[in-house]
């Protein structure tokens, strides 16, 4: 047998293959060559990873997708946050979807370079977009993303007064009631503007960490407009509790009508602009029972509306309410407490004018059923309108409070500013 003598040589050879094989079997596990492209084999570096993804790249689509929120976000926005964009192309296709599948309506620019929803989101729900473009040379790309809108627990809402398109009267003030407690309140305060047609200076108010109202110095011009903005949309209102409300109001303010109860002489002057239009006997609170003094302004109408002791604290021995009406007419209410301008059909006739009655209201003489013309409580009924005013003295009781139902022309001037946080 012959016997092979391996030279030294041969044997780095021979290391050398087995290093250019070992070498082979590391570049194709990995997803891109760590070594020089000619250790690839012939052909040099044109077969090389690098080299098939510049290739790759040649015939993907330029057309850059941006969904937002970006994916996974939590505490998206209701509002503005959701929007598909795209830049170097076009967009063919956008579906937005919530976790069960429903779609979402929405619109493409007219360029088609940018989506919105049609309508605001919903909270505390998750939301799933798929968006699809073209470049220039018809190539397609896309996107995906999901995100969840801020919760319930999370955001905050204001519920305002007067409503939208609204006509009131001249003492009506924006009051806004928040449904969470607000401890950031010059941040939120910023977010809420309240301008008029006449060029008023109007200054906010917080009554407590809840409520704020906005009121200029002196009642409103008649005949001008107010404009509310709530620009509260992600406005951190206190600690992870953020706004969700991006919207403009305006109500109109009609005649200047101020009316003045005198519970001494027990008559009530109506006025318009400063001039009496007509003069109501009245009854107002009994010696035991006093109506609150002070300006108060028209909060709700009532046609008819049921009055139950009971829920103000008049209650006999029984805990049954001392007087339950259930058909009390042409009901104006001017506290939250449950002071009110309404129609007696119950007492007699002769009251009015010249003895005060009532368990702390404003009556005037009516008829049962509310449908009598004549009678005063009808007429004043008929031309008041929400935000009017009335204007209490000499009842004996003490001034009412301002935050108990619209009453803040109860503040100075300067003690309302001083309730401001910016």
């Amino acid at each position: 047998m012959e016997k092979r003598v391996m030279t030294v040589s041969k044997r780095r050879r021979g290391l050398t293959v087995a290093s250019a094989l070992l070498g082979g079997v590391l570049v194709l596990s990995a997803c891109s060559s760590g070594g020089d492209d000619s250790s690839s084999g012939s052909g040099g570096g044109d077969t090389s990873q690098a080299k098939a993804d510049e290739a790759a790249a040649k015939k993907s689509s330029k057309a850059e997708i941006k969904i937002t929120p970006k994916d996974g976000t939590d505490n998206a926005s209701i509002n503005n946050s959701a929007a598909v964009t795209v830049s170097k192309g076009t967009l063919t296709d956008v579906t937005m979807t919530t976790a069960d599948g429903t779609k979402v309506a929405g619109q493409l620019s007219a360029d088609r370079t940018s989506w919105k929803p049609d309508a605001q989101l919903e909270r505390s729900t998750t939301y799933k977009v798929a968006a699809e473009a073209k470049d220039a040379d018809g190539l397609a790309a896309h996107e995906n993303a999901s995100f969840t809108t801020v919760s319930p627990a999370n955001s905050f809402i204001g519920n305002f007064t007067p409503e939208n398109g609204s006509t009131v009267g001249v003492g009506m003030p924006v009051s806004i009631n928040f449904d969470k407690a607000i401890t950031n309140k010059a941040a939120v305060q910023k977010g809420i503007t309240v301008s008029s047609s006449s060029g008023q200076e109007v200054v906010g108010h917080w009554f407590n960490a809840n409520r704020i109202d906005f009121r200029p110095e002196d009642y409103w011009k008649e005949n001008s407009t107010v404009t509310l903005k709530l620009a509260l949309d992600g406005v951190e209102g206190a600690n992870g509790v953020y706004g969700v409300q991006q919207k403009t109001v305006t109500f109109k303010i009609g005649r200047n009508q101020v009316s003045y109860v005198d519970a001494k002489t027990k008559q009530m002057k109506v006025t318009q602009n400063g001039q009496t239009i007509k003069t109501i006997p009245i009854s107002a609170g009994s010696p035991e029972n006093k109506t609150y003094e002070g300006v108060m302004v028209m909060s709700e109408k009532f046609k008819e509306t049921r009055m139950n002791g009971a829920t103000v604290g008049f209650t006999d021995d029984d805990g049954k309410g001392e007087y339950d009406i259930k058909d009390v007419p042409h009901a104006i209410r001017l506290t939250n407490s449950g002071t009110f301008m309404h129609g007696n059909y119950w007492g007699a006739k002769s009251i009015f004018g010249s003895v005060n009655t009532s368990h702390g209201c404003v009556g005037l003489s009516d008829t049962k059923g509310a449908n009598d013309t004549g009678t005063a409580a009808y007429w004043m009924y008929t031309h008041s309108i929400v935000g009017d005013v009335v204007v209490v003295k000499n009842t004996g009781d003490k001034t009412v409070a301002p935050d108990n139902g619209l009453n803040g022309w109860n503040l100075s001037w300067a003690d309302w500013k001083a309730g401001s946080a910016v």
